[in-house]
């Protein structure tokens, strides 16, 4: 297909040809074809996604209606696109109306987008699902031409793309010929994208684009004085030469993993910037307004740096920023590709990043990930199957937009990949559930929220359900913070609720500095009393970003890999080398177990190499067989690594601790008595509809949500067991939060792969997760000295050649 003249012209006038996987994705247009591109960052991927829509406009006729939808995983990356997306349009004089919708656009222009909609409307997974619940909704998308995924690989995996791949599949009923486009820059497999973007997952009707490589990555590992350090995750170490990197360059963002170390590098930049270099910070729990005042300061360039987290991994296209600097561990190699491209958003130009490693094990990391990014491989994703909750609230939207019968709503949504293998019998559970609450609710009138005709067709019960559901639609739930407080009151500070989740009454923690023990939760406390126990759990740690099974598989690899150890560091292959020489390095499929005593302990610490969130839930299961069994055990901790548990006698049999069966006694019984589960429940249960976030004029405060979640959760644990949420909930629990796949593969791995060494004193590898016994979280109260003075101290033990 030719590209039009006017657009072949303003290419021109820019000095610009158009590429050849734009030209591409124009020709699978033409042949009405669903299409994935996979591009580099910086290679105009999103005007190839719209070029076929630009050449439908200039063909002189008139356009009624929406005729392209662009969905985005963020608010801020929808409103990056339209202003990029005028430009052009503007320049070619072409009578595109533009427009964007989501949760901040005023609810007259909302309205008056589903009377009249624009050409062109770009919005977000959670804003379409709503606009679905429509009853105009089908004369609004009757004549959508084309759908646009951007940076597919975001969400499709998660909830938010089970939501999202329910609602392309309404879409596609009410408009047979769309046509589906899904563009990403760091896709692993591309077949299981383009299955999941395909209607009825048939991946032949969806042609696979890739674009040209883009000019290679300058990318470099930042070291002060050849040292790397033995403990700390935030970099802080790094902080005077990150500043004097930024005051070399025009703009620099500086990427943070967590929200607290976003604050704590922001902070410490500050505390060093004599010369007043103009430096902002952008996270997920700013304001919106100060969240567009930075978005928009970052445009016009204003800034030398911008401190982020993942809030601004995707797309916006800020062409000035001259160098990315990632504190602490990437954590993926896809992560890091998408980082990287953030910088000099061009695809003939290299994007320049520094890494900068927390310690050694995260050296390992970097350096993986490094060479991940140079050989262009980039991490797996895994797809599973879609959310029962979220399948409850697809369906009450759709009874919101008009009657249904069940057939075809079925067959509409076995047309989802997420969906394709739920049978009649599990989807009339769901509906069952979204008609009346299910056995145990349906006695109450406020469940009753559908009607079944004669006929077989679906309708709401009453009107108002509609209301309630766009007032609390959405897929992102968010995390509250629990009060720690003594029973008398007083309150020590706050932790997210994922953290206090895990404990069951009778843990013992650090913080605040303060031992203390577990009574309970209740409601939104977290209600302790003071311990002189030694704490199970070492530290509260905050959010972390899981550590990819490709990256975990390169760190394991180098530490076999004698070959690659000079290009090291000296303190780093020291560090090996002695390890190697003292103990033993794991095999890439072996689970290394040490045993040794130290300062009157006896600890085990065992290197799996599976990311915190495995390893934590393992501390916990371990802690409690220990316990069992006579061990007294004392605590634990862990890293993305390893994981330490110690206690007052020695740990002879580490085998009969790690075997499989952990998984279905202790963990059975950890989840039950632990508040994992109602957390778990209480998501499910918003998600699905079930319990309110909002009614009109008012919004429910964490507290009575929980309240509300709580007592429904305790009456379905009793008489329905069986109850659909709940399935959903344990689904919850067991996956997403705490990785229980990963466990199981490593405890089916310790079987038959285990090396246990049993030693005299503290060994090399060890090192870096033992510092971080009964420490804070550096992002909490930078403790970062106090940890290197302790590590110094502790590897100066282990690295003894004696």
């Amino acid at each position: 297909m030719a590209l039009p003249q006017i657009i072949t012209d303003w290419f021109g006038q820019r000095g610009w040809a158009p590429r050849r996987h734009q030209m591409e994705m124009l020709e699978q247009a033409d042949a009405g074809r669903h299409a994935l591109l996979v591009a580099s960052t910086g290679a105009g991927k999103t005007l190839a996604g719209f070029l076929p829509t630009l050449a439908d406009f200039t063909d002189g006729q008139s356009h009624d209606g929406l005729h392209t939808l662009y969905i985005s995983p963020l608010k801020a990356l929808a409103h990056d696109v339209q202003r990029n997306l005028l430009t052009p349009v503007t320049e070619m004089g072409l009578p595109i109306t533009i427009e964007t919708r989501s949760g901040d656009t005023p609810s007259d222009r909302k309205a008056r987008q589903r009377a009249r909609p624009p050409h062109i409307l770009l919005t977000t997974p959670e804003s379409l699902s709503l606009l679905l619940s429509y009853p105009e909704s089908f004369e609004m998308f009757a004549g959508l031409k084309t759908v646009i995924v951007d940076e597919v690989h975001a969400f499709a995996t998660g909830k938010r793309g089970d939501l999202l791949n329910l609602s392309l599949a309404r879409l596609q009923a009410i408009a047979p010929k769309l046509r589906r486009v899904a563009l990403s820059a760091t896709v692993a497999d591309a077949d299981a994208y383009r299955a999941w973007l395909a209607p009825y997952g048939d991946i032949d009707t969806v042609a696979l684009v890739e674009g040209e490589p883009g000019a290679e990555p300058d990318l470099s590992i930042l070291i002060t004085d050849d040292r790397v350090p033995w403990a700390g995750h935030s970099g802080n170490y790094a902080v005077p030469q990150v500043l004097e990197e930024i005051a070399r360059n025009k703009t620099t963002l500086v990427f943070c993993n967590t929200r607290f170390l976003a604050e704590f590098i922001f902070q410490k930049l500050w505390e060093l910037n004599e010369a007043h270099l103009p430096i902002g910070i952008h996270h997920g729990s700013l304001s919106v307004e100060a969240r567009r005042k930075v978005e928009g300061a970052m445009a016009r360039g204003e800034l030398r740096a911008l401190v982020a987290t993942a809030s601004l991994d995707l797309g916006v296209d800020w062409g000035n920023v001259d160098c990315v600097i990632q504190m602490g561990a990437p954590k993926g190699s896809s992560r890091l590709l998408q980082r990287i491209g953030r910088a000099n958003h061009r695809l003939d130009c290299p994007s320049r990043a520094i890494l900068v490693p927390g310690n050694r094990f995260e050296y390992l990391e970097a350096q993986a990930a490094f060479d991940a990014v140079t050989e262009g491989q980039r991490d797996g994703e895994s797809f599973r199957p879609g959310g029962l909750d979220v399948l409850a609230q697809f369906i009450m939207g759709a009874a919101c937009a008009g009657p249904f019968h069940e057939d075809a709503l079925l067959d509409e949504v076995q047309s989802a990949l997420p969906y394709s293998g739920i049978d009649r019998a599990a989807f009339q559970r769901v509906l069952g559930f979204v008609e009346n609450g299910g056995y145990s609710l349906k006695a109450y009138d406020k469940f009753k929220r559908l009607v079944r005709l004669a006929d077989g067709t679906w309708r709401l019960a009453h009107p108002k359900f509609a209301a309630q559901y766009r007032l609390n639609a959405g897929i992102i739930v968010d995390t509250p913070m629990l009060e720690v407080r003594f029973k008398n009151g007083r309150s020590l500070g706050k932790v997210e609720e994922n953290f206090a989740a895990q404990l069951a009454p009778g843990d013992t923690f650090v913080f605040a500095g303060m031992g203390l023990e577990v009574e309970r939760i209740k409601d939104m406390d977290l209600l302790v009393k003071a311990s002189a126990k030694a704490s199970q759990i070492p530290s509260y740690n905050g959010a972390r970003m899981p550590l990819t099974t490709h990256l975990s598989q390169r760190v394991r690899g180098f530490l076999t890999d004698r070959a690659s150890w000079p290009r090291f560091p000296d303190d780093v292959r020291e560090w090996l080398e002695m390890q190697d020489w003292r103990s033993a390095m794991p095999e890439p499929d072996q689970l290394l177990v040490e045993t040794f005593p130290h300062h009157g302990r006896h600890y085990m610490v065992c290197y799996p190499f599976e990311g915190w969130n495995a390893h934590q839930s393992l501390g916990m299961l371990l802690t409690r067989r220990m316990e069992d069994r006579g061990l007294q055990p004392m605590g634990f901790v862990a890293n993305d690594y390893a994981l330490a548990v110690w206690g007052l006698k020695p740990i002879s049999d580490p085998g009969a601790l790690l075997s499989a069966d952990i998984l279905t006694d202790e963990f059975t019984d950890w989840v039950q008595n632990s508040y994992l589960l109602k957390r778990a429940f209480r998501e499910v249960a918003v998600i699905s509809g079930l319990v309110e976030r909002q009614h009109p004029g008012k919004k429910k405060s964490g507290r009575q949500v929980t309240f509300s979640t709580d007592l429904i959760y305790d009456v379905l644990r009793k008489y329905e067991p069986d109850h659909v949420l709940l399935e959903a909930a344990w689904a919850d629990a067991r996956a997403r939060m705490t990785d229980v796949g990963r466990l199981g593969d490593l405890l089916d791995r310790a079987a038959g792969t285990m090396l246990h060494i049993d030693l005299e004193r503290v060994s090399p590898l060890a090192v870096p997760v033992l510092v971080m016994i009964g420490r804070e979280s550096v992002a909490q109260g930078s403790t970062d000295d106090a940890l290197l003075t302790e590590a110094e101290s502790l590897a100066a033990t282990a690295m003894r050649g004696d």
